[in-house]
Parts: C-alpha cells; sequence; structure tokens
C-alpha cells in the first residue's frame, strides 16, 4: 500500500462510526486504489451527487437495516461530499456521522494547489511520494510544474535540444499514455519554441494529442520511406491529405527505432505494403514494411505475444483495461486483413489472449468494477453513465454546442472497421480515442438507459426493463443542468443516409446546445448475421461506403457541433452451451446473460448450468440478478453460434470513447 493511501484511510479508523461524511472538495476519496482500500476496510462511498437518490439508497439499504439492529450491506457508510463547507447536508446525517475533512492543500502544503488540483488523481500518489522526498521547500505555480515535469514524467524541457531528444520524449510519453495536461505542456513549450531548431513545429499539439503525435509519425514515416524511393500502399488507411509535407522524424535513432518498432507491433501505426524498392533498405525503415505475404502475419503475431504478456493483473487501473481493450481491437482487425493462410494459425493465438483478458477482466470486475460510479470524470469517463456529466463540464467551460452519437452494439474492434473506411473515404475527418466501461449486464435497457440517463441502474429501477424513458431521462439530466426543452434533442432509429435529411433540419434550430443520437445499425447487424465477426466487419464496410458516417459527421461539425462518439455495449462471437429451461420464471432471456427477480430462481439456474457466473451487482436493483454466460458462451442451442452480448468479456464490457473532429 502506497504512503498516500496510508495517508488518507488514517483519516477513517474502521471502529468509531458506521456512518461517515467526507468533506472533499477535490474528490482526493475517489481514486480507484483508495475506494478499493476502504472497501477492504468494510466501507462503502456513496457520492452526494443527487440529494434525493442518496437518501433513497441510505433509508432503504442502511437506515432501515440499522433501525432493525443489523449491520447493512456494508459496516460502514461513507457519504462523500463535494465541498469543504458541510452545512448544507441534513441536520440528522451531520448529528449521527462522524466527519473527515480532506483537501489537496494540507496534503501538498509545500505544492501550488491550484497546480496540483489540475493534475489527473490516479498521479496524487506519485505526486505524494516525491513531495516526501524531493521537494524541500513551498513552491510556486511555475516551481511546481517544474517539479511535476521532473518527478511524475521524467521530462526536463531545458535538456530538449535536437530532433533526436524531442521524439524520444513524445514517443515516451504515447507509449506510457501519459499525454501532458495543457497546463504542462505550455510550459513544456515555452522553453521549447524559444529554440529554432523546434521553429514551426505544432508542439502543443503533439505533446497533448495523443492522436495527432500518431498521425504525424505515420506521416513522418510515409514520407522518409518515399524520401527513399520506396512507393507502396499502407496497410487498411491511406496517407492523410497532406502527406505531401511532413516533419521529419530521427527515426535510424536507436531511441526512436525502438519505440516506433512498439507502435507498429500494437497496431497503432501501418505498415507499408511494397510495391517499389529500389535496393535493400535501411534496418530502422524494416519493422513497417511488408515485402511478402509472410510479413504482415509476423508482425501481427508479434503483436498478439506482447498483448498476451500484458494482460492487465489485479491493482490495474480502469485506464489499463480501456489501453488493452483498444489494442486488443486493432490487432483483431489485422488478423482479419490476413490471407486466410495466415489469420487462420493466428486465430488460435488470438483466442488465446481473449480468454487470458476474459478470465483477469472477471476477476478484476469482483474487486474494483464497482467503483467505478464513484470516480470523478474531468479526466473522462470510467463508464457510459458518466458521459453526460462529462459533457456538462464541457459546456460549463464554454463549449456552444455538443453531439453525443452512440453506435448501439459497436465493440471497440467494430469502432477500428469503420474509422478505416472513413479514412480511406473522407481522410479530413481526426478521431481522439479512448474507452469506458459500459454497465453490467451488458444489455441496451441496462447501459443505454443509464448512457442517457446519468443514473446508475439501480436508480431507474422502474423502466430497467424498457429503454422507452430514454429520451425523458436524457431531458431530465440536460433541466437539471439549466437547460430548456428547446435547447436538447434526443433521436434514435438512425441507420441510412436518408435518416439524416430530417435531422438536419433539426440540428440547424438555433437554441440546440446538446444532441444525443443512436445508430442503431452496428447492433441490427450484430444479431443478424450468420458469419461471425468476419460477416459483420464485412457489413460495415459496405454500410460506410453509403456515407452514412461521413455525412452524418459532416453535418454535425458543420452545425458547430463538438461531436463524441461512444456504444452502451459491444458484442463477441459465443457458442450455444444450452438453453435453461425454466420457461417464465426469468426476467429477462438475452444470450449472454439472464435476469431473474429472486435469489432461489437464479439458484436453480445456477444448478442446472454449474459453473457459470454470479458476481455481486450491488449497483442494480435488489431484485434484478443477472446470471451471465461462462467464457464465450451463450444460453442458446448447443451447436449455433452467433454474435450477441450481456456478458463479462472484454469487447462486450469495454467500448469506444472518441471525439470526431475535422484536421486543420
Amino acid at each position: 500500500m502506497s504512503a498516500w493511501t496510508e495517508r488518507i484511510l488514517s483519516e477513517f479508523p474502521t471502529d468509531l462510526s458506521r456512518l461517515w461524511i467526507a468533506a472533499d472538495p477535490d474528490d482526493v476519496l475517489l481514486e480507484e486504489g483508495i475506494l478499493a482500500a476502504l472497501q477492504e476496510r468494510g466501507f462503502e462511498v456513496l457520492p452526494f451527487d443527487d440529494p434525493v437518490a442518496f437518501r433513497a439508497d441510505y433509508e432503504s439499504r442502511y437506515r432501515s437495516a440499522w433501525d432493525r439492529g443489523d449491520e447493512g450491506p456494508q459496516p460502514s457508510l461513507l457519504l462523500h461530499w463535494r465541498a469543504a463547507d458541510t452545512d448544507e447536508l441534513p441536520w440528522d446525517w451531520l448529528r449521527q456521522a462522524r466527519l473527515a475533512r480532506l483537501s489537496l492543500a494540507e496534503l501538498f502544503p509545500r505544492l501550488s494547489y491550484g497546480v496540483v488540483r489540475q493534475l489527473d488523481p490516479m498521479q496524487r500518489a506519485s505526486l505524494f511520494a516525491a513531495q516526501d522526498q524531493h521537494a524541500a521547500q513551498v513552491m510556486g505555480d511555475a516551481a511546481t510544474r517544474d517539479f511535476i515535469l521532473t518527478h511524475l514524467y521524467s521530462l526536463g524541457p531545458y535538456f530538449i535540444h535536437t530532433p533526436v531528444d524531442l521524439w524520444r520524449e513524445l514517443l515516451r510519453l504515447h507509449h506510457r499514455q501519459t499525454p501532458l495536461p495543457d497546463m504542462l505542456a505550455d510550459q513544456v513549450v515555452a522553453v521549447l519554441a524559444a529554440r529554432p531548431v523546434f521553429a514551426g513545429l505544432p508542439l502543443r499539439r503533439l505533446f497533448t494529442s495523443p492522436g495527432f503525435l500518431l498521425r504525424t509519425v505515420q506521416e513522418a514515416w510515409t514520407g522518409a520511406l518515399r524520401d527513399l524511393g520506396i512507393s507502396g500502399s499502407r496497410i487498411a488507411e491511406p496517407p492523410g491529405e497532406h502527406s505531401a509535407a511532413y516533419i521529419r522524424i530521427p527515426f535510424e535513432h536507436p531511441d526512436i527505432r525502438m519505440l516506433v518498432d512498439n507502435l507498429f507491433q500494437d497496431g497503432s501505426l501501418h505498415p507499408l505494403q511494397v510495391e517499389h524498392l529500389p535496393e535493400e533498405p535501411p534496418d530502422w525503415a524494416r519493422v513497417g514494411l511488408i515485402r511478402d505475404p509472410m510479413a504482415l502475419g509476423t508482425l501481427v503475431r508479434e503483436g498478439l505475444q506482447a498483448l498476451l504478456a500484458g494482460v492487465p493483473g489485479p491493482t490495474a487501473s480502469h485506464r489499463d483495461w480501456g489501453v488493452f481493450a483498444r489494442r486488443l481491437g486493432e490487432l483483431q482487425v489485422r488478423c482479419r486483413q490476413l490471407p486466410d493462410g495466415q489469420g487462420g494459425p493466428l486465430k488460435s493465438l488470438l483466442a488465446e489472449v481473449q480468454t487470458a483478458a476474459d478470465q483477469a477482466l472477471a476477476g478484476w470486475i469482483g474487486v474494483h468494477y464497482w467503483q467505478l460510479p464513484s470516480l470523478p470524470v474531468a479526466a473522462g469517463p470510467a463508464m457510459v453513465h458518466q458521459i453526460p456529466r462529462y459533457l456538462a463540464r464541457l459546456l460549463d467551460a464554454g463549449a456552444q454546442r455538443l453531439a453525443l452519437v452512440v453506435f448501439d452494439g459497436m465493440a471497440i474492434d467494430d469502432w477500428v472497421e469503420i474509422r478505416e473506411s472513413l479514412a480511406t473515404r473522407a481522410p479530413r475527418f481526426s478521431a481522439e480515442e479512448g474507452a469506458c466501461f459500459a454497465w453490467l449486464p451488458t444489455i441496451t435497457e441496462v447501459s443505454r438507459q443509464a448512457l442517457f440517463s446519468g443514473l446508475k441502474p439501480r436508480e431507474f429501477a422502474g423502466s430497467i426493463e424498457t429503454t422507452a424513458r430514454e429520451p425523458a431521462h436524457w431531458l431530465r439530466f440536460w433541466q437539471d443542468h439549466g437547460l430548456h426543452t428547446g435547447e436538447v434533442l434526443y433521436r434514435k432509429g438512425l441507420r441510412r443516409p436518408p435518416d439524416l435529411d430530417a435531422l438536419e433540419t433539426e440540428l440547424a434550430r438555433p437554441p440546440l446546445k446538446i444532441a444525443g443520437l443512436v445508430v442503431n445499425t452496428v447492433d441490427e447487424m450484430a444479431h443478424g448475421t450468420v458469419l461471425g465477426k468476419e460477416g459483420l466487419a464485412s457489413q460495415l464496410r459496405t454500410w460506410c461506403a453509403s456515407g452514412f458516417v461521413e455525412r452524418l459527421f459532416d453535418r454535425l461539425l458543420d452545425q458547430g457541433f463538438q461531436v463524441w462518439l461512444t456504444a452502451d455495449h459491444g458484442n463477441v462471437a459465443a457458442d450455444g452451451v444450452g438453453r435453461p429451461r425454466q420457461g417464465l420464471a426469468v426476467e429477462a432471456a438475452g444470450e449472454r446473460v439472464r435476469v431473474y427477480r429472486s435469489e432461489a430462481l437464479r439458484e436453480a439456474a445456477v444448478r442446472q448450468f454449474p459453473g457459470h457466473v454470479v458476481i455481486p451487482t450491488p449497483a442494480l436493483p435488489e431484485d434484478y440478478l443477472p446470471f451471465f454466460a461462462a467464457d464465450r458462451t451463450a444460453f442458446v442451442n448447443q451447436g449455433v453460434s452467433l454474435l450477441a452480448h450481456g456478458g463479462l468479456a472484454v469487447e462486450e464490457v469495454v467500448v469506444p470513447f472518441v471525439k470526431v473532429s475535422r484536421l486543420p
């Protein structure tokens, strides 16, 4: 346990109270490691975001149990209050509870509070240790930023003098998935911009935007090969519009070469299928060249082997799983693009990766998943129901118009297929890619309804079996944030180009500020295909060729919207293990999950299908009890294979969260 976690836990002795209030304006408690440690000590942390929902939860699950003399779901309940002043809390809670106060200003007394509070919360433990070891005196803003760059990012802008120095640091930051926040990027750029060797480089975007950095490296690679007289076509993705003029990167340097090799292996960069090779290329160029039919298969194999070795462990963060799921999606698509002679042998290795990842994720979910709803959204949503709150922060920060496009049922590998088809047809689009978690069970009625309501499933128990309330949920969320009816739009059933004509009229309404759009095509294709993921990929490419996706993005961007793309859940290929023989006893009979209204009925299913999965589900209604199909199986007749969702596989649970924009 880190010194940071121990310091926070010292505020909460387990034997002093069963009701606690934490006055925590900086969300110190809402970090995965601290939430996990509190859970181990018998605390349940409930954020006080909605007083009505909190009181209902508190009264039904804790107060009633305490009045009966019982313990309740956990020995202690900790109310998380996002403010220093507790005067607005009910007097009866303040009278009964033990109060703890947490502040970044007190926890980091030698660093600038204004700077520390802008950092990603996941960096606080490392910063706390660095402060104890290296901060000898009180620092101002600039000194604190330099301290953070040195001790958290191992980045010293004063020591970056050459292109090798610059690209080594940029690629290292990307490899560690640690782009600089704006305040630190500004400090770095202020130093580097004064050096003539870096004149004209888009330094700020390179340090803050992983997507822009990758595009820049990809075009630089293509340009460097062209300068060597090597020509061909880029695997899966054509050159961008600006590839004729590119930034030169010293790929030949050993440090740069090692980092670039990793990007080709994990699918982040696309190699060149060689058509003309005037002479033997230099060593640094070989990893990104496909000169014979077997070379791409070798590259994909190496990527899968690296992925297998890097499956997140029990202490991983939700972001670690997001990075892993995105790399898995890239490599799944690469496998499908291989000729049959190469793709077939790699399927067993891919299946091994998927099995290892699913097992690791199932174990991780049992410990960490139910902490995710409590995480702050400032650095990005951890779960789909936090997306509206994230967008609300953007609106409060000055965004004029926002659009949330939900591709129902789209797994990350499906998004990769769509993105690459889009890059072929409309390379002007840019995508900043992230990921977040769907709700369990990963079915539309639960996860998409959570997405549009901004609520946990327990909070919409009355409509958990239908999506009919989604428009009302979406409107209510934004009305609670100060918008009126005319400023909010919800539309579903978008599938084909003609659907966009009526939508365009609605998007053009001047008062409109927030649009929530559901594209149903992916889910319908997944449920209708008989050829598995390969068949779905083919259908997606045909659908993209209709122009629907690019026209949708064009209309939104033309109307001044920031465009965010996500999915409510993904999908996987599954094999039937038989149908539970329970008739009307089951409340919801999905292929990958079945839901029961009583523990006795679920136990009957467990006895009929031993080895399948029951996990604690504290954020679901008490009488909503899911029973998950094990591994990649489905509750359908034996011998039947299909694409399905509802379960615990990586591709079902971790979904894309992407900002779509146009290249400048």
